[in-house]
């Protein structure tokens, strides 16, 4: 079987929502071009914002609005071109800014505190290109990182539990195919090669009870992190990458695997 790209995704705004695309840029030791290049600070003051926006050695997890800690969050869409960040909601436009404007960056943040009261305050909208959001770089073991999942993982989880189970809980930037159940488990540590991009496997992604949230909606009546534990005596799915190389990564591209 040979591992090829099924789908491509990033997120621009941390934790929130994903755009799909068919090609990405790759830049190295980064990851994908415009990938959580924004978060929400929340119950922080202005200065602690600007220490965190520019010091990646400074931030923590709690420190950012993320689906774990406010959840209503799933049913917002942020899409980013051009340099304007566009909110939206049931497919319609709420409000459009320029990036680089810090007074337009307010007012999508009181924007968004005015339509979710239960949102910790204040609320800042964050921007760093060169050092992003990631989940992986506010810990002691600082990377740029990108996710990569397993499309038959996600099955093979669906059958165990029968349940259909959508891929975007799972916030992937890479979704392949053409491997069994469960295979990348077995490249951390590896290299793997897409399209002339090389890539160091780091470790498993462990996962939080943003999987049980619903796609585009705040229903998190299925337990997929207690169901994950259950099935596999794990709470993992998808791998993390880190860039080796600049590059483009198309959907159809195959994956070879180095040792």
């Amino acid at each position: 079987m040979n591992p090829i790209i099924s789908s491509i995704s990033y997120c621009p705004v941390k934790s929130v929502s994903f755009q799909n695309i068919q090609l990405c840029e790759i830049k190295k030791n980064l990851g994908i071009v415009n990938d959580r290049i924004f978060a929400f600070s929340r119950n922080i003051e202005s200065e602690k914002a600007k220490l965190i926006e520019k010091n990646a050695n400074e931030r923590k997890l709690n420190y950012f609005l993320t689906l774990k800690n406010s959840p209503v969050l799933n049913k917002y869409n942020f899409v980013y071109e051009n340099n304007t960040l566009t909110l939206n909601s049931n497919n319609k436009d709420i409000i459009s800014i320029s990036t680089d404007d810090p007074s337009e960056r307010l007012l999508l943040a009181n924007k968004l505190m005015e339509l979710e009261n239960s949102l910790l305050k204040p609320i800042t909208l964050l921007k760093n290109i060169d050092h992003p959001f990631f989940d992986t770089s506010h810990s002691k073991n600082i990377f740029n990182s990108m996710s990569l999942i397993n499309l038959n993982s996600i099955k093979d989880f669906e059958n165990k539990i029968n349940e259909k189970i959508e891929p975007q809980r799972f916030r992937a930037n890479f979704y392949i195919d053409g491997i069994d159940p469960w295979e990348e488990r077995n490249w951390i540590g590896k290299i793997i090669k897409i399209n002339n991009v090389s890539f160091k496997v780091e470790k498993n992604i462990p996962r939080c009870v943003a999987i049980n949230l619903k796609p585009k909606t705040d229903d998190n009546s299925l337990n997929l992190l207690q169901s994950l534990k259950k099935s596999y005596n794990h709470f993992d799915m998808g791998i993390y990458l880190v860039s080796l190389d600049d590059g483009k990564v198309e959907i159809g591209n195959n994956i070879e695997v180095k040792n």
